[in-house]
């Protein structure tokens, strides 16, 4: 099921984003480069081994793991956290967990686009509780 996540994506359209950064706490600066950012994501599987690799002109990032199994990661935002991914019902679910608080990023294939979905559970406030993303694949010029 990995398979339908392979590939290179870029992001086309962004819901709620300066909201959802301003509850992590990142600085008004920081939002402004990453809000002008345009990623690209690279998911690759090599064996049992999965990379997400994301690159814009704001911070590359990239994560290398295990379905199911935990593992280290440091955000583009410089959060140290625990994460862990897994596959469910065609769904790439990366929950993120750090000083008592829990991201849980939805990734989805949906009409060919990679549907993207944040949802932190520390605010109740549900403009900044939710982010959503669309990506697609880029053409081949």
């Amino acid at each position: 099921m990995i398979e339908h996540f392979l590939g290179t994506w870029k992001l086309v359209s962004s819901e709620n984003f300066e909201e959802y950064m301003k509850e992590l706490g990142v600085s008004a600066t920081l939002r402004n480069l990453a809000g002008l950012a345009k990623p690209r994501i690279r998911i690759s599987a090599h064996g049992d081994n999965v990379n997400i690799k994301t690159e814009s002109s704001f911070k590359n990032t990239e994560i290398t793991f295990k379905l199911g199994e935990e593992f280290d990661e440091t955000t583009a935002d410089n959060r140290k956290v625990k994460s862990i991914i897994t596959l469910d019902g065609g769904s790439m679910i990366h929950v993120q967990k750090w000083l008592g608080k829990e991201t849980t990023i939805r990734r989805q294939i949906v009409d060919g686009k990679m549907v993207v979905i944040l949802h932190q559970d520390w605010n109740a406030t549900e403009i900044a509780n939710c982010l959503g993303e669309i990506w697609t694949r880029p053409s081949i010029a």
